[in-house]
């Protein structure tokens, strides 16, 4: 029997959830893992680096640790950039003429230009790169599906712990409920 990821796991063997087969728990915690991962994941495009930057600094002028900070608060947590990808960034967006760097107190604190401006007002009409991801942070700001799956990569989180960790009566116990959950799940889709 396959589980509803496309493979065996989640809901086959006798005890449910994969854990009656040696290794199903684990190949459907990274199928499920992955699916999310390819919906969002924490590595993003330069492209979207570019079009963050741009729109944090269309807000106000900020330097780069405000920048990545920025990001990881309105991704809620879920995109983090790297260092290694907002300061190339910066300094393309400089030689590009779209922003400018003022240095005060040892930071260089950045600022668009007239250029960056007019580049950032015609991005202005899409939605940010954090709010387009399907993120936690974006169904606060936009889209309304972002923390379905964070909060489903979290459930499987905490099964996969009772089933490391758990007594076998508190991994029935955990069966149980996920089998609920799954339930209930369903039934919202029925309310049409």
């Amino acid at each position: 029997m396959h589980g509803s990821f496309g493979g065996p796991g989640f809901g086959s063997g006798p005890r449910g959830f994969g854990m009656g087969q040696p290794g199903g728990m684990w190949e459907a915690m990274d199928q499920f893992r992955a699916a999310f991962e390819k919906r969002g994941g924490s590595r993003m495009g330069r492209g979207d680096v570019r079009a963050a930057v741009l729109a944090l600094l269309a807000e106000q002028p900020m330097h780069g640790y405000q920048i990545i900070q920025e990001i990881v608060d309105r991704s809620g947590g879920a995109w983090k950039p790297s260092a290694g990808s907002v300061y190339p960034t910066l300094q393309l967006l400089a030689d590009e003429g779209l922003i400018s760097a003022e240095e005060a107190g040892g930071r260089k604190t950045y600022s668009l230009t007239e250029a960056g401006r007019a580049v950032a007002d015609e991005a202005a009409e899409r939605p940010a790169p954090w709010m387009a991801t399907g993120w936690p942070g974006a169904g606060e700001q936009g889209t309304g599906h972002g923390a379905l799956p964070k909060a489903g990569f979290d459930l499987a989180q905490a099964a996969a712990q009772v089933h490391r960790t758990g007594s076998p009566e508190q991994v029935q116990q955990a069966v149980s409920v996920l089998d609920d959950a799954r339930r209930r799940l369903y039934s919202i889709l029925a309310q049409d």
